[in-house]
């Protein structure tokens, strides 16, 4: 199965409410790890160098609509750019936090954006 694939069946199987979420992959030809490297520095992968990680290469950190990781989007893209240059692997989902709004600053602001923040956050 494609990593690209892969991802998007981890994307339908969440919550609607999910915020962030942390995915695991693994390459299985360890030829293309530096190309791979390469690719997946776009959405900031974390490498693995615990003595713990059972072979995991890399940590891909990915936000839903706020927050300080990559878009589902453009992860799914740096997938099937991998996907379309041989690289085969395997996705693990490490973890998923869902129900958390982001905090705005709306002192001074009109009723109107608050009216759209809470109806888009569905506070």
């Amino acid at each position: 199965m494609s990593l690209a694939t892969d991802f998007q069946r981890i994307l339908q199987t969440l919550p609607p409410d999910w915020t962030d979420l942390e995915v695991d992959m693994r390459i299985e030809d360890m030829s293309n790890y530096v190309d791979t490297a390469v690719a997946v520095s776009q959405v900031n992968a974390q490498v693995y160098q615990h003595p713990e990680s059972e072979g995991w290469h890399w940590r891909l950190l990915i936000a839903h609509s706020f927050g300080h990781a990559a878009a589902a989007e453009t992860v799914s893209g740096v997938l099937a750019k991998l996907d379309g240059e041989g690289v085969a692997g395997e996705l693990r989902v490490a973890e998923v936090r869902e129900g958390r709004s982001e905090v705005v600053q709306m002192w001074g602001r009109p009723e109107s954006v608050r009216e759209e923040f809470r109806e888009r956050r569905s506070l």
